[in-house]
């Protein structure tokens, strides 16, 4: 197979790190991997636990051009692998494939994600992530617009608040002008 990356190497079958079977680039070092050989080896495998010590390159490459599946020859999906990174990887569904750009398993692995490839790529990972980055996002807007000491403050207020039995009493009396007027 030629490479869908790089256009210039040809996939040849190999290992990721001596476990599971993957198929990498002769030019760009990229990874071909099947879900179903990744799923046969966690299987077989439960308990392994890749290496803590690793050695990441931070420029590891993300391709941004559409990639063809080398086995279908459909475009391939981008899916983000964690809210904390924009970093994504490419999975073809017709054929159950991931595109790992050089580096990329790497970055997996410090993410702490490597064990949990086949999860990235269903939809209720893509929807988590999607959940985690707006929360951040309003986290953002929320520190930019209050100040960090003001909103650190104002969650710490929010969460007290939330956990006393007279809350919806406690939220009038802070939200009234004047709590000690008979008037509304």
């Amino acid at each position: 197979m030629n490479c869908t990356n790089c256009g210039k190497g040809l996939l040849k079958p190999s290992f990721i790190e001596g476990q599971f079977r993957s198929h990498t680039c002769t030019h760009c070092n990229g990874h071909w991997i099947l879900i179903e050989d990744f799923a046969a080896w966690k299987e077989r495998n439960p308990n392994f636990a890749f290496a803590d010590n690793i050695s990441f390159e931070a420029d590891a490459k993300d391709t941004k051009k559409a990639l063809i599946c080398p086995v279908s020859g459909v475009i391939m999906r981008k899916f983000r692998i964690s809210s904390a990174t924009d970093h994504r990887i490419d999975y073809s569904a017709p054929v159950g494939g991931i595109w790992l750009d050089a580096g990329e398993w790497e970055l997996l692995k410090e993410e702490g994600l490597a064990g949990t490839l086949n999860a990235v790529v269903t939809q209720q990972w893509q929807n988590q992530i999607r959940e985690q980055s707006t929360k951040q996002n309003f986290s953002d807007i929320y520190a930019d617009k209050f100040g960090a000491d003001t909103y650190t403050k104002v969650k710490e207020l929010r969460t007290w608040l939330n956990a006393q039995p007279q809350k919806a009493d406690l939220r009038a009396y802070l939200m009234a002008e004047d709590p000690y007027s008979a008037e509304k």
